[in-house]
Parts: structure tokens; C-alpha cells; sequence
């Protein structure tokens, strides 16, 4: 275990030692390893997946090695899903490594049950026909698969399984949780014990700003019948009053009390989000339901009862000009509240399970207190199957996609591609659609080659999206992701 921690340090800063058990458990098949597999499979390789089998039944030519770096010259000739093999079990020895000398194509005929020995599949550049009975048999049997392809200046990737949940969903942007609108009892007798008037200049500079805005909204409710800023214009009062406060512009704390009094008229209770969460009819578990809806119902509970409307406290507090002391004391006090609000949790979990009929130690303590302290930012993901895409699309998102830009002179190829891509839109729905002529031109000229530039863009971010569905940390696309490298754009489309 140390020797992975110190070959995997960057990514454990990330995804941490949880995450990178979940990528070691992780059994992954590639479909095709030409430059777009090769490429994403390259990439988990590195990240330290447990195992992989590559299927592929060509056979190496000259044209790969322009496009393929996981084979060479004396590759010529060869089974390419055991050159490219090969050479990725040299990036990672680790790694368990086998392959498949056989077409997807032909495999999904003959043994159709070989995929569910897998955590989740790769399929690259695969036709239409082939993807669609691939996706029936994933679904039948639980598997993750993840479709990439490139062609020319352009690619796609595509997640398809029936639901993701995300407990570490990890956002970009997301309010600290402070209950700075509702202080519990023990939050409000310490932030009491200070005094934010004091003529000692020190003391005064270091108060965190977590007690300013609590005694400050404590004011402003003494002067407005006990309710806080509502109105924009009540929201620049109360920012004048924290502002009226700083004696001097080397105190930063009241800089910080002024940037985070946003927090303190933000909605009470959970976001819209988490409500649907919680509301769903998933959520009325029995003994077949998993463990993420079975924790799902107690935080309904909790909500419900010891939480007084909001989720359990996460128990972090972020960086604050303060004196050490008051900082510690502070973390303490959210700490205490957290793991108050965890043990009332675990209680909610344990009942539930015993009521289903289920082992009461069926879930782990660590796995509750991760799903508590994440409570706030769950998410659910659910996937329509490519059947359902293909024969009934969302016709208004296919249409953000369609553009209308200045014609010219078509070839054969070109109108022939044409009359077929606007007969599949009316098939659609999207009657009178406009196809860009630059475009399809563009498609015929790239004469569904691989370009290494572009595979290697798009399996990058077929790989980042496998990462994100094994260790179930972050949240992976919800739709059909399209590059175009034309004009250097890219777009997620929910079809």
C-alpha cells in the first residue's frame, strides 16, 4: 500500500485512497483499440485500474503507426489488441492485462454473457447497429459502457446505464456549510462569549468572521422583527452595517464577513436538487433497494425530524483571519455538531435496515459518515438507452447542434450525405432542419479516419468520465458529448 501511495501521490490528492480502491476493484474492456481506445485506455492504465481485456480482431498495417503510439514497426502484421496490450501493461506492470483476438462485432453474436465479467466497457468506433444491441445487453446486465468515437476533426463520447449515483460529487462552486442563519445552541453560546465592540485591536482584527455575522444578524433581527435581509436593498443595509464595523483596512476578517454575508439569506432547508433526491420514489426502499437509496430514506427522515428541515452538518470550517484559539474553538464546535448529526443518522440507517429485513451492519459506519457529510451536494443521473435516443430524440437539442452557414458547391459524396442526414432528421422529428454544408463536406473529406490529435482529445475524455463512474466521485456527463474540432467547439447535448 505505500508503494501505491507514492505512485499514485497526485491522483490520491484527488480522488483519494477510496477512490483508488474503487479504480484497483475495476475489471474494464476496451471494444477496438485503435487511436481513441488505445488512447483512453492508456490513461486508467496510469490511473492504476485493477485489470483490463482488449477485444480487437485486426491485425496491425502501416497506416496504424501514424495514428497509434502503443504500436511499431514490428507490430506489422501482428494481433493488434495484443501489440497495444503489450505495450500498456509496460506503462503500469500492476495492472492485470489480457486480450481478445475477435471482432466485437463477432463476440456480441456468438457469447453475448462475455461482457458481464466487467465493471464497465470502452466501445470505440463501433457502428450503429453494433452499439444499440451492445447498450441492451450492458443494461440486462448492469454494466457501465462508455461509447467514444472520432472522425476526422470531430468525436463524441456517451455514458449509457440505467443510474449513477454521486455521493462526492465534489462542485466547483458550493457554499460553506455553517448554519451561519441558524446557530445551535452551542454555536450560539460560544459566538456570545465574544465581544466584537472591544477596544483591544488585536482581538478586534481576529474575530472570525463567523461571529461577526452571527452577532451582526443577531442585530439586524433585534431591529427588523426577527428576520434577516431579505430584499436587495436590506441586503446592502446589512452589508453597510459589517462594513461600519471595520475600524481600520488592515482588518481583513471584516472583509471576509462583508464577501460571505451572501450565505446568510440564502434559501433555509435543502436546494431543489436534493429534495427531488429524496422525493423520489426510490427512496420507499425494501430488501432489494441499494445502499445509496437505503441512506437516502434515513436523510428523509433526518430532514425530517432532528434536522428541522436542513441536511446533517459537514463539520468543516474553511481558512478565516483568526487567532488560533478561536479558530480551534470554532472547529471543535462544528465538529461536535457533525458527528452529533452523524450518530442521529447512523441510527435512522440502522432502524431502516433492521425494518427491511436487512443485516444491520450491511452498510459500512464509514460509508454513512461519507454519504452524511456529502449529503448537501448528492446527485442522481439516469440515462436514456440509445434505442430510446435513436428512435425518439429530443428534438430541441438536436436542433441547438444544427447550423446554417454559407453554401457552396457540392460532390457526389456530398449530396448523397446530405439527402441521407436530412432523411434521418425528418425520421426525427426535426422536419425543414438546416445541415451546415461546410460540415458535411468536412465529413466526407475525413473519411472516417482517426486522427491521433483528436482521438487522443476524445479518449482523454472518455477516460476522465470512466473515472468519474468507477470511483462515483465528481459528476460524469449526462448526455452525448460532441467535439467539434472545425471550429474548436465543444457541447453537451441531452438527446
Amino acid at each position: 500500500m505505500a508503494e501505491n501511495k507514492s505512485k499514485y501521490d497526485r491522483q490520491l490528492r484527488i480522488w483519494g485512497e477510496q477512490g483508488q480502491a474503487a479504480l484497483e476493484r475495476a475489471n474494464i474492456c476496451l471494444l477496438n483499440c485503435g487511436p481513441t481506445g488505445s488512447e483512453a485506455l492508456k490513461n486508467l492504465v496510469l490511473g492504476g485500474i485493477g485489470s483490463f481485456t482488449v477485444v480487437d480482431g485486426s491485425k496491425v498495417d502501416v497506416a496504424d503507426l501514424g495514428n497509434n503510439f502503443l504500436v511499431d514497426t514490428e507490430s506489422i502484421g501482428q494481433s493488434k489488441a495484443k501489440c497495444v496490450c503489450a505495450f500498456l501493461q509496460e506503462l503500469n506492470d500492476a495492472v492485470g492485462a489480457k486480450f481478445v483476438e475477435e471482432s466485437p462485432e463477432a463476440l456480441l453474436e456468438t457469447n453475448p454473457a462475455f461482457f458481464s465479467q466487467f465493471s464497465l466497457i470502452i466501445a470505440t468506433q463501433l457502428a450503429e447497429n453494433v452499439v444499440l444491441k451492445l447498450d441492451r445487453i450492458c443494461r440486462q446486465q448492469n454494466v457501465i459502457l462508455v461509447i467514444a468515437r472520432s472522425y476526422g476533426l470531430t468525436g463524441l463520447v456517451r455514458i449509457s446505464l440505467k443510474e449513477h449515483d454521486v455521493v462526492e460529487s465534489k462542485p466547483e462552486h458550493s457554499r460553506e456549510d455553517l448554519k451561519l442563519h441558524k446557530p445551535w445552541p452551542e454555536l450560539k453560546r460560544s459566538v456570545d462569549d465574544f465581544d466584537i465592540d472591544t477596544e483591544d485591536s488585536v482581538i478586534h482584527k481576529n474575530i472570525p468572521y463567523v461571529v461577526l455575522l452571527i452577532k451582526l444578524a443577531e442585530e439586524w433581527r433585534n431591529m427588523h422583527d426577527g428576520m434577516l435581509p431579505s430584499t436587495k436593498e436590506e441586503q446592502n443595509q446589512f452589508r453597510d452595517l459589517v462594513r461600519s464595523k471595520r475600524r481600520s483596512s488592515d482588518e481583513e476578517n471584516y472583509k471576509e464577513a462583508w464577501a460571505a454575508s451572501v450565505s446568510l439569506w440564502d434559501p433555509p432547508g435543502i436546494s431543489s436538487d436534493l429534495r427531488n433526491i429524496i422525493e423520489d420514489s426510490s427512496a420507499d426502499v425494501n430488501s432489494n433497494s441499494s445502499d445509496f437509496w437505503v441512506l437516502v430514506a434515513a436523510l428523509k427522515e433526518f430532514i425530517a425530524n432532528e434536522g428541522e428541515g436542513e441536511a446533517p452538518l459537514e463539520g468543516s470550517i474553511p481558512d478565516m483571519t483568526s487567532l488560533t484559539e478561536y479558530y480551534i474553538i470554532l472547529q471543535k464546535i462544528y465538529q461536535e455538531k457533525a458527528e452529533a448529526d452523524f450518530l442521529s443518522f447512523e441510527r435512522r440507517v440502522r432502524s431502516i435496515l433492521k425494518n427491511i429485513g436487512r443485516d444491520l451492519d450491511s452498510i459500512p459506519s464509514a460509508s454513512i459518515k461519507s454519504f452524511c457529510r456529502n449529503a448537501r451536494k448528492l446527485r442522481v443521473l439516469r440515462y436514456r438507452s440509445l434505442e430510446d435516443e435513436f428512435s425518439s430524440p429530443l428534438t430541441a437539442e438536436l436542433q441547438r447542434y444544427l447550423g446554417d452557414e454559407d453554401k457552396r458547391e457540392l460532390d457526389e459524396d456530398v449530396s448523397r450525405l446530405k439527402t441521407i442526414g436530412v432523411g434521418l432528421l425528418n425520421d426525427m422529428g426535426c422536419v425543414g432542419a438546416n445541415l451546415s454544408e461546410d460540415l458535411i463536406s468536412e465529413m466526407c473529406r475525413f473519411g472516417a479516419s482517426e486522427l491521433h490529435c483528436v482521438a487522443a482529445f476524445v479518449g482523454g475524455i472518455a477516460s476522465q468520465e470512466v473515472i468519474k463512474l468507477i470511483t462515483k466521485q465528481f459528476i460524469p456527463i449526462s448526455g452525448t458529448f460532441i467535439f467539434n474540432g472545425i471550429d474548436h467547439k465543444s457541447q453537451q447535448l441531452a438527446l
